[in-house]
């Protein structure tokens, strides 16, 4: 086991890598859904806005009233343009992580593999010098047994 010491530390690196990749992919998912809530709100918040106005331009209207509302409007319009930009950076936030993510659990997989073909290799050696002992060991019993036979013979 001391010959898969480095590798073993390997592998519980790439372990911590890869939970942390997972951990980060998380908490951008966490963030992109808080932004997604956030425009559904101005979005909802402008609509009922515009319906609110609608109604109360059908009682009565004045120019300066008008020009404000519009100009609320404007800034609610660029404020849901600027939640979309954004949306448009936590979706690209998200994908980098999810991308660093698959890259630590390939990581991860190719030092499980690597560490699991060397131990397939040692168990390989271990098996033919066994049975290596085990021929030597046959041959010398029957050697025995032949010289016993000689000298009984």
């Amino acid at each position: 086991m001391a010959a898969f010491r480095t590798l073993m530390l390997a592998i519980e690196l790439a372990t911590v890598k890869r939970d942390q990749a997972v951990a980060q992919s998380q908490a951008m998912l966490r963030a992109q859904v808080f932004a997604q809530d956030q425009m559904k709100q101005l979005q909802q918040y402008a609509q009922e806005t515009d319906q609110r106005w609608v109604q109360a331009a059908q009682r009565s209207t004045n120019t300066e009233l008008l020009h404000h509302q519009y100009q609320f409007m404007g800034r609610l319009n660029q404020a849901i343009a600027l939640q979309d930009g954004a949306l448009a950076s936590a979706a690209r936030r998200v994908e980098d992580a999810r991308q660093h993510q698959v890259q630590a659990d390939l990581r991860l997989a190719s030092l499980k593999l690597v560490l699991s073909q060397r131990q397939a290799t040692q168990a390989k050696v271990l098996q033919r010098r066994d049975q290596k002992e085990m021929d030597e060991f046959a041959s010398q019993q029957t050697q025995r047994q032949l010289r016993l036979q000689v000298e009984n013979d």
